[in-house]
């Protein structure tokens, strides 16, 4: 039988069984005590048991201190991991246990977030890593009487794939407010149409990834963690020839923030409205099918790891496949 001991107002189940470590939990009531002691009882006697006892006692706040020492180190961008854990530890929900925590207090979490103005990719990386602290914490860490609050809750849908390339003579109008604008974004963005690479990936590149003689360039580190060449068109070796050599080995002196920041200059230079950095990647991939080449070479090249995220970043012109029908 369980015992019970009331303690300051509140009431302490104590629930002890040879083989088993002794198991105690605090309650409000009598009345919820004895609904928690039977149903510990009650897996004990049918051989399910899962002490709960290391989720119970752990916050969410202390589970997330102990995955930003020993995961976040392991990701690849370990700032941004760090500051998303360090917002959630501002919450009052990391003051919760563990083992409170259920997919209703999740569904608020998102409405939150949300109401926040967070956009739904944001809510969803948010998710994932909550949703990955709690798996870890149920395989590595002693709490397997956990389930996962996260995979019970529907996440943000995200917006459909831009749609967005250049059209008529906004590309002439781009480039020429570039040469005006001065600096690097200029060729970067001419770069950029040629390679379909991502901001970072140019920002990241070195001079010591290029093959000349074969017209590849390697880019070692990508979003999805899978490392890649790519071919060099005519243009974009006019690029590199055009680009001094700097001491540190970058070819480009731009971060990724500056990229946009001067980007969005030229835009509105240009008189340009709603094109971003990001849609020359669209605009880059589209033109590799216009050249006719198949979806698996479009992807070796621009670093798509399923055609159905190829296809969110690919809008062709209609009327440019009318010749290829006949």
């Amino acid at each position: 039988m369980a015992g019970f001991q009331k303690r300051s107002g509140a009431w302490r189940a104590i629930v002890k069984r040879k083989g088993y470590q002794t198991q105690t939990r605090t309650f409000d009531t009598k009345t919820e005590a004895e609904a928690w002691a039977r149903q510990i009882e009650g897996e004990i006697d049918r051989g399910v048991f899962v002490s709960r006892s290391e989720a119970e006692r752990t916050t969410l706040s202390e589970a997330l201190s102990r995955y930003a020492r020993e995961v976040v180190p392991s990701k690849k961008n370990t700032d941004r991991e760090g500051r998303r854990v360090q917002a959630f530890q501002s919450r009052p929900l990391a003051h919760r246990s563990m083992a409170s925590i259920q997919g209703k207090d999740i569904a608020a979490f998102v409405q939150q977030r949300q109401a926040e103005g967070a956009g739904p990719n944001t809510v969803r990386l948010d998710l994932a890593l909550l949703s990955h602290l709690f798996n870890i914490a149920r395989k590595e860490w002693g709490m397997a009487s956990l389930s996962n609050p996260v995979e019970l809750v529907r996440k943000p849908k995200l917006p459909g794939g831009r749609d967005r390339r250049l059209v008529g003579d906004e590309q002439s109008h781009l480039l020429f407010a570039a040469h005006t604008y001065g600096g690097e974004i200029g060729p970067i963005i001419t770069w950029a149409i040629e390679t379909a690479m991502r901001r970072s990936e140019i920002a990241g590149m070195r001079w010591e990834h290029l093959d000349r003689k074969d017209r590849v360039l390697l880019i070692p580190e990508t979003k999805n963690g899978t490392p890649r060449q790519v071919p060099l068109s005519s243009v974009a070796l006019q690029v590199l020839d055009g680009l001094p050599r700097r001491l540190d080995g970058r070819a480009w002196s731009m971060r990724p923030d500056s990229i946009s920041q001067a980007f969005e200059r030229v835009c509105k230079a240009a008189d340009i409205e709603g094109l971003t950095f990001h849609d020359l990647r669209h605009e880059a991939t589209s033109r590799l099918f216009e050249k006719g080449l198949n979806p698996m070479e479009v992807a070796a090249i621009t670093g798509h790891k399923t055609l159905q995220m190829l296809k969110r970043y690919t809008h062709l012109k209609a009327k440019d496949l009318v010749e290829r029908l006949g």
